[in-house]
């Protein structure tokens, strides 16, 4: 025992950063999808964290002898929680912690059955090396032990070498990527998961900047960069003129679940025969990032991209914007509702409702919500839908009503009485679940559409139902694998992120439009269905009726499905074939993703539509 005390007061920091370093690249291989394409991947991988956490706990000789290893504990402490928590975020979000996700926790709700889903009991091997050194602190003050510093002048030249060697060989491999905060895979594989910190911080420290200095030239000059859309398709354009409008959000659904069938019994029967009454879109990519479900509301309602970093709701909820419920009420006088049981500040959505110029809001206060008639995240889709008629019975005609959902929602637990469907066995139990979850859903909104029919509020309402996410990440996309009898290829992980859209006019004939787009796409399409025009209109949108073939589908990462090439995993991949080609051929096409994105940034931390008429 004698022995391992002498030892750890003699090599206590380098000991402290070998074994945080074996942990980083533990969790950087097994917990992470990260993209290492070449040697260099997996040298800057190496490499990234070492000088990071030797600076870090290199703050510890800063302090006397009895300070010191309560530094060094605290320090090793702080950066395993980090560790831990991009771990736990990742699994599901397949993304990284940001400065801004931890501000907006109290905006989107606590811990969970969501949360304790994604622990593994592996995760406790991280935390063997945390009891070890909190219990040689203990001793070292209990026995006044005497902790050395390693040698200041080597020390401080590993440090140095190691910190320039991962940035210069990081900016020589892409010189955009400490200018792009989105790509943070890119950025946590280059340069580690501790620099990445550090880097989006600074991000995020800029951003309030950008607000600050915006002008009427600044707005112009971006104005100005505005890409100009095609005219709309004069067969559709005004469609579904004057009528209501009911959204229907479908939480976590994924394109792969219409037409599916488990042992013979189909997932969606309900939404399988509306959409040959309906325009059918089978190929349209979620473009969310860290907002989800926000996310996919603010696009639909602004045309706008999402932020990379946290979530427009929380984050700009004081701008100015153009936005679907204020462009109807201009055009048609209609009046904005939202239908959602849960708590009006879930997602900052009372304030942001607002900011978008929403007329109404009808969240969990207006609906009976009992444990009996709730799971999961709250109150079950059925008795949503049942309760929200005679709120919508209140709403001046014409309307839009957006009404989201709940049930189908990770880790997707539903009462044994609500199954209607068997388990698959994929040997997944998310994507098992996800099933009975995705079954209940359909059979919901079934028993939505019939109710308004009976009363007499079906004929007058275009319908248009829209997956807000994937609901199953990368992380458990094996089962989905399984379940679909596919090779597990980035083409396919990319082709997985599809979202049905539906849009339902009763009288119409069905059509399948296999147009590529992206959920931005929605808030345009829908825009010219009723006839708004949108030629003086500021936004990212296209119409999915004439979206041009050349313009890539844009992922917030920076990832982007074009007509030839697909850009993932920060590679560059044939469609045709599915094999790995040169960058250079994705080359042109990143240069229009990066330029869109950066516009659309501008626009929106800057509140540049504040300087517009």
């Amino acid at each position: 025992m004698n022995a391992i005390k002498l030892f750890l007061s003699e090599n206590l920091v380098i000991l402290g950063v070998l074994i945080l370093w074996i942990k980083t690249i533990a969790v950087s291989l097994i917990g992470f999808s990260l993209p290492l394409q070449s040697w260099l991947d997996w040298f800057l991988l190496l490499i990234g964290p070492l000088g990071t956490l030797m600076l870090l706990l290199g703050f510890s000789f800063f302090f006397k002898n009895h300070v010191r290893p309560i530094v060094f504990l605290i320090i090793h402490i702080l950066c395993t929680a980090l560790l831990i928590g991009n771990l736990l975020y990742y699994r599901f979000y397949i993304d990284f912690l940001t400065a801004s996700v931890f501000l907006q926790f109290n905006n989107v709700g606590g811990l969970g059955s969501s949360t304790l889903e994604l622990f593994s009991p592996y995760d406790l091997l991280l935390l063997i090396d945390v009891l070890v050194f909190t219990w040689f602190v203990i001793v070292v003050k209990r026995d006044k032990i005497r902790v050395k510093r390693p040698n200041k002048k080597a020390y401080r030249l590993g440090l140095v070498g190691l910190l320039l060697t991962s940035i210069g060989l990081s900016h020589l491999q892409n010189p955009y990527l400490l200018h792009t905060d989105y790509t943070r895979d890119q950025l946590v594989s280059s340069l580690g998961i501790y620099n990445y910190q550090a880097i989006n911080l600074v991000h995020s420290l800029r951003a309030p900047a950008k607000e600050l200095f915006a002008n009427q030239t600044v707005a112009s000059e971006a104005t100005a960069d505005m890409v100009e859309p095609p005219a709309p398709n004069m067969e559709v354009f005004g469609l579904a003129a004057g009528m209501n409008i009911a959204l229907i959000s479908l939480e976590s659904t994924q394109q792969f679940v219409v037409d599916k069938e488990i042992d013979g019994a189909p997932l969606t029967p309900f939404l399988n025969e509306l959409i040959k009454e309906s325009f059918y879109f089978p190929n349209i990519y979620d473009q969310t990032a860290q907002g989800k479900s926000s996310d996919m509301e603010f696009m639909l309602d602004t045309g706008f991209y999402p932020l990379s970093s946290g979530s427009a709701f929380v984050r700009r909820y004081t701008n100015t914007y153009e936005s679907l419920p204020q462009l109807l009420e201009n055009h048609g006088d209609y009046t904005s509702a939202a239908f959602h049981a849960n708590d009006a500040s879930f997602w900052n959505r009372e304030l942001m409702y607002e900011a978008l110029g929403y007329d109404l809001f009808f969240s969990k206060d207006e609906y009976e919500v009992t444990d009996e008639l709730s799971v999961n995240y709250g109150l079950k889709d059925k008795p949503f839908f049942d309760q929200s008629i005679p709120l919508l019975k209140s709403v001046n005609e014409p309307y839009m009503a957006k009404f989201i959902t709940l049930t189908n929602h990770f880790p997707f637990l539903l009462d044994e009485e609500d199954q209607l469907i068997e388990q698959p066995d994929t040997g997944v139990s998310v994507v098992d679940r996800y099933t009975t979850t995705v079954r209940y859903q359909d059979a919901a909104i079934e028993q939505f559409f019939n109710t308004l029919k009976d009363e007499g509020m079906y004929e007058n309402t275009m319908f248009v139902l829209y997956g807000d996410h994937y609901g199953i990440s990368r992380q458990y996309e094996s089962g989905v694998h399984t379940l679909l009898n596919q090779e597990e290829t980035t083409l396919t992980h990319i082709d997985l992120q599809k979202i049905p859209l539906v849009i339902h006019i009763p009288g119409q004939e069905g059509q399948t439009i296999e147009t590529e787009g992206g959920q931005i796409d929605i808030h345009t399409t829908l825009l010219h269905l009723l006839g708004v025009s949108t030629d003086n209109n500021l936004t990212f949108s296209y119409d999915l009726f004439t979206r041009p073939a050349d313009m890539p589908i844009i992922f917030r990462d920076g990832h982007f499905v074009s007509n030839d090439y697909v850009y993932a995993d920060h590679a560059c991949f044939d469609r045709s074939s599915g094999d790995q080609v040169s960058d250079d051929l994705c080359f042109s096409d990143q240069q229009v993703v990066r330029e869109q994105l950066e516009l659309s940034d501008e626009f929106l931390l800057g509140d540049l539509l504040r300087f517009i008429d």
